[in-house]
């Protein structure tokens, strides 16, 4: 668990070097502390020993995808409470519900609208 007034960290698992630039850049002087990894096991593995205050997710990686990942951290007591935000090109009908029905909190496709990735990961940190 982050320390009480360390400032939010979120985690980007995505596996495209230019999405990942694009989010630490809209980030970069927000005050949050941005952590990206490009596959599905490393995600795990790194959440394993860690606990950020939010998950932007691709869904599909490689190792493990995004639809798993979001399962298995709802499953698990330590990381259920975590808010995941699937960040997809799956933009077809039943793609949403399907993301929300694996564990995803919130929905966001590609390419990203930076306003409305801003206003959502905001309105996720706030809750917390």
């Amino acid at each position: 668990m982050p320390a009480p007034n360390s400032p939010p960290l979120i985690l980007v698992v995505e596996d495209a070097p230019d999405n990942q630039v694009l989010v630490e850049q809209v980030f970069q002087d927000s005050g949050y502390n941005v952590t990206c990894i490009q596959d599905g096991q490393a995600a795990l593995d790194w959440l394993g020993k860690n606990h950020p205050d939010l998950i932007l997710l691709d869904l599909s990686l490689p190792e493990i995808d995004g639809w798993e990942i979001a399962r298995q951290l709802k499953a698990s007591d330590r990381t259920s409470n975590i808010p995941i935000v699937a960040v997809t090109a799956h933009a077809m009908k039943g793609d949403k519900e399907s993301a929300i029905a694996s564990g995803c909190d919130d929905y966001l496709t590609k390419p990203l609208d930076i306003d409305l990735l801003e206003a959502c990961v905001k309105q996720w940190l706030d809750r917390k």
